[in-house]
């Protein structure tokens, strides 16, 4: 058996254990009783010491120049996937911790290392300020790094949301406490504290443990000057109103309910059906944009069902860790009976529920926290499983009959986070995504492999506040600081 591992914090450029000693237990969602490692249960003096050190930090780090910023980041780009064993190892370990299958996890750790290149490439368009002459005034038009920023980490895609956060923080001039979920502490940790010792003391700093313990301190700090939090409505609502103590700025990136439109003309290929399952099991369907619902024109409602429905079969649901596992256990009971509960609430009311998949191991699955992929045909639009987020491993599918009865679907909905428009004619297509209510919205693709980090992400309604990526997540951590005199300054 592997020995578990023990992860620390890291503040002003040290590892350490927390303050009073404490720590807390991992398991492995696939075998329960498997302990994977302990990571320290950091305290509100942790927080305040952490931040305190990147306040500290601030001023040399905002002194670089953009091209500097972004050569470092570019050696920590290199430092995350340089030595292949060790990134291995972390992803194991990662999948051990979390679940979902390892080449996700390997998928998960290359991101983050594009995202940190990708923000160094925006050094000269950082660099650039506006000029505005105007009869009176000339103005330059620059921004400015707001200090601390503090980051919020959900537990469903870690490493992968990091890199929406960390590097644009760091580009922008920032320094930075981190906040991983408790949930899945371990790989993230290690990974940040990598990050950490390639920059100067305080830039970055890690403090673990549970949010009821340590959120409202770090959330609430008077010298956090920027929140970028990723989770659920109910805790991002949370973090609102305790930010809003100082008048602290927040970015929100909260839940979704996407909803996919199947036009009467959408080309159905085994790559589709393919392309389907991804986007709405891809990490057992635990994704903030994940497909969630499925419409589809009901002249081809029988053919999505049947092409999706092989599709869905053929996945094998196990240990994310062996070779042939395609979907591995939900991270924790608790998502895990959410989703159960749901599925049980549909076929109760009389729906079509298919469970499907492939399970080599029953003694494991009846062991772990698994769910097969679900497929809920035919569902009534009031079930909590269209109503709601599942956050797992089942998709509704309904019918529509007009692109304005599409339309009012997909929008008919609290969240408006991303969704997906699939058909053979591009300006068609198009043309129905400028209706919906969505931050983002694919075109005959859906989710994180069809994800473009150069633009903008982020949502409508109660799927949250500001964008994380491209450029914006870049500037998001930023304030505009304008310097104005009399016409003829600037000549």
């Amino acid at each position: 058996m592997t020995e578990p591992v023990e992860t620390h914090l890291y503040i002003d450029g040290a590892a350490c254990p927390a303050s009073d000693g404490g720590s807390y237990e991992i398991y492995n969602p696939a075998r329960p009783s498997e302990l994977v490692g302990r990571a320290a249960a950091g305290t509100v003096a942790d927080v305040d010491r952490a931040v305190r050190a990147a306040h500290a930090a601030f001023p040399a780090w905002a002194a670089l120049s953009y091209d500097e910023r972004g050569a470092i980041l570019r050696k920590v780009a290199a430092a995350l996937t340089e030595d292949s064993a060790l990134v291995d190892a972390r992803a194991r370990l990662f999948t051990r911790e979390h679940g979902k299958v390892l080449r996700e996890t390997h998928l998960e750790i290359s991101r983050l290392g594009e995202r940190f290149v990708q923000s160094a490439d925006y050094a000269e368009r950082l660099a650039r300020d506006e000029i505005i002459r105007a009869p009176r005034n000339d103005t330059i038009v620059t921004r400015q790094p707001r200090g601390v920023a503090a980051l919020v980490v959900p537990w469903n895609w870690p490493l992968a949301i990091l890199g929406a956060k960390l590097p644009q923080a760091l580009m922008a001039g920032n320094t930075v406490v981190v906040k991983p979920s408790a949930n899945s502490a371990l790989a993230p940790t290690i990974s940040l504290h990598r990050i950490a010792e390639l920059l100067p003391p305080g830039v970055v700093n890690i403090v673990t443990g549970s949010a009821g313990r340590i959120g409202d301190a770090l959330i609430g700090h008077p010298l956090v000057r920027y929140v970028n939090f990723t989770g659920s409505v109910d805790v991002g609502r949370h973090v609102m109103k305790v930010a809003a103590e100082n008048i602290t700025p927040v970015t929100l990136e909260l839940g979704g309910n996407d909803a996919g439109l199947i036009l009467n003309d959408a080309a159905l290929s085994r790559d589709t059906f393919d392309s389907l399952y991804r986007a709405a099991f891809m990490s057992t369907g635990q994704i903030c944009y994940a497909l969630k619902r499925l419409y589809v024109h009901r002249s081809r409602f029988d053919e999505v069902v049947d092409g999706l429905r092989a599709v869905v079969d053929a996945q094998v649901v196990g240990d994310g860790l062996l070779p042939e596992t395609t979907m591995g256990p939900m991270n924790n009971a608790k998502q895990l009976k959410t989703v159960t509960d749901m599925i049980g609430e549909a076929r109760a009311q009389g729906a079509s529920v298919l469970e499907l998949g492939q399970i080599p191991d029953p003694e494991l699955y009846a062991q772990g926290y698994f769910q097969r992929p679900t497929l809920v045909v035919g569902a009534d639009p009031t079930l909590s499983v269209v109503r709601e987020e599942q956050f797992g491993p089942v998709l509704p599918i309904l019918t529509f009959d007009s692109e304005d009865e599409a339309v009012a679907l997909a929008n008919d909905d609290q969240f408006g986070l991303a969704s997906s428009v699939w058909s053979a004619d591009t300006e068609r297509a198009i043309a129905m995504a400028r209706r919906i209510e969505a931050g983002y919205t694919f075109i005959n693709a859906h989710g994180p492999s069809a994800n473009d980090g150069n633009a903008p992400f982020g949502g409508f309604k109660k799927s949250g506040i500001g964008r994380n990526f491209g450029y914006e997540g870049v500037t998001q951590f930023q304030g505009f600081h304008s310097i104005a005199g009399a016409s003829g300054l600037l000549d």
